[in-house]
């Protein structure tokens, strides 16, 4: 399996290239200022770039870049949102300027200079902007804890959640139990609490309710009921999908799905 590659053309199949969506109703705002496309020419990507102060170059559907966006909302950050059409094969002349080494999204622009990797960047905005209400917990081992669940997530959940979607038979159903498997201890870290953090939304909230949007994938393409499998999950889901910073930003997870079979080259 090829290594994890934060939404990179590389970590893509082929039929992406061809794949076509209608994004006028599935595409999620940024809460302030308009949403601009790279392929709408370079210059004035880098002149929107250079005249906002935060500039979010992702594409709606990206798992890892919701993360941004819902960090940037939830601190009440205004931003400009410039999309990158992942399906377009080569990465836009932006992409490949501001992020050289993997050319991969999501990139925050924070006055001209460019943050890369997701977890780096929701860090760096809640250490910039997060002076009222921080989004990683106060103390150095709750900190710790919510770095070492998002490693988990980045490499165990992700991977193994491509692995299910991509595999047949009796590999497909190895990597459901081993999914399902990951999504349980995730519960027994929530445990009983209303978030991962406590009573309050914050940081491994941000980092894994993208990935709730494949909740729906999970159940169509291998029957996995999470009410049944993981309950305390599921009222997790619906608690964060509550708040307008998560609500504007997670797309309908019918339309993921549709989205991932396509990435994925599922018939």
């Amino acid at each position: 399996m090829m290594p994890f590659i934060e939404w990179s053309w590389f970590a893509y199949k082929s039929q992406w290239s061809g794949c076509c969506l209608d994004q006028s109703s599935t595409q999620s705002k940024a809460p302030f200022l308009p949403t601009l496309k790279t392929g709408q020419g370079l210059e004035k990507a880098m002149d929107a770039g250079r005249q906002s102060e935060v500039t979010c170059v992702d594409f709606w559907c990206n798992e890892f870049g919701m993360r941004v966006r819902i960090a940037l909302r939830e601190l009440g950050v205004p931003f400009e949102y410039i999309e990158e059409d992942l399906r377009v094969r080569e990465r836009s002349e932006l992409v490949r300027r501001m992020n050289p080494v993997h050319r991969s999204i999501p990139i925050l622009i924070h006055h001209g200079r460019p943050v890369c990797g997701s977890v780096n960047i929701v860090e760096y905005i809640d250490e910039v902007w997060g002076e009222e209400a921080h989004l990683l917990p106060g103390d150095p081992t709750g900190r710790a804890d919510a770095r070492f669940w998002a490693d988990f997530i980045d490499h165990k959940v992700f991977s193994t959640q491509t692995k299910f979607f991509t595999s047949k038979g009796e590999e497909k159903e190895a990597a459901k139990e081993e999914l399902v498997e990951h999504l349980k201890r995730l519960e027994e870290v929530l445990a009983d609490k209303c978030f991962f953090s406590g009573d309050e939304f914050g940081f491994l909230d941000v980092v894994f309710i993208p990935f709730s949007s494949m909740f729906y994938g999970y159940e169509q393409h291998g029957g996995i009921d999470l009410e049944a499998e993981c309950p305390k999950l599921t009222r997790w889901e619906k608690r964060c999908r509550e708040r307008e910073s998560v609500s504007e930003v997670l797309p309908d997870g019918k339309v993921q799905y549709e989205l991932h079979k396509k990435f994925y080259g599922i018939e």
